[in-house]
């Protein structure tokens, strides 16, 4: 039987648009009750709202004095992006479609910077964010010690001083 922690699979397929067979490979974190399925949608939409609202101000030091730093910053912002993309659905189709989405929103973002005073909308911008979510999706799909680092529970404190993994039932 399916325990109240697990989806059912017409629910998973509802929330994924994923097949039976693939729901098995989803991520442990998408099995668990409702509150993680948010986070799991959470992050990922918090982390590009705060690149939208970076993108909105005028001049950003970014990069500092490291030649092409800022193409280094945009590399691993946008590789966190593509990490926490891929974290619903951990197969390659995932991994294609959360770069995908994440290129698009880089591209939307320098769209949107050359509207903003003082920035300049550049595709070497948009290729290095590109890369950062295509090396970030690839590592998260392919290594298995980076994605359950990336997936542990964290130990919650309890009110003894103690620790205690947060997400056991």
């Amino acid at each position: 039987g399916i325990g109240r922690h697990q989806l059912r699979p017409v629910a998973a397929r509802r929330l994924f648009g994923l097949p039976g067979a693939a729901r098995a490979r989803l991520s442990p974190t998408v099995d668990r009750p409702s509150p993680a399925r948010f986070a799991v949608w959470f992050w990922p939409i918090a982390v590009a709202g705060m690149i939208f609202l970076a993108s909105h101000r005028s001049p950003v030091a970014a990069g500092g004095d490291v030649p092409h730093g800022d193409k280094v910053v945009h590399f691993a912002v946008y590789g966190l992006l593509g990490t926490l993309a891929c974290r619903p659905a951990r197969t390659w189709r995932g991994a294609v479609l959360a770069v995908g989405v994440t290129s698009a929103f880089g591209a939307s973002d320098e769209w949107h910077q050359s509207f903003v005073p003082g920035r300049s909308a550049e595709v070497a911008d948009w290729v290095a964010d590109t890369a950062g979510a295509a090396c970030a999706a690839v590592l998260y799909v392919r290594w298995t010690w980076y994605r359950r680092q990336l997936e542990r529970v964290l130990p919650w404190p309890t009110r003894d001083g103690g620790a205690t993994g947060r997400a056991q039932s």
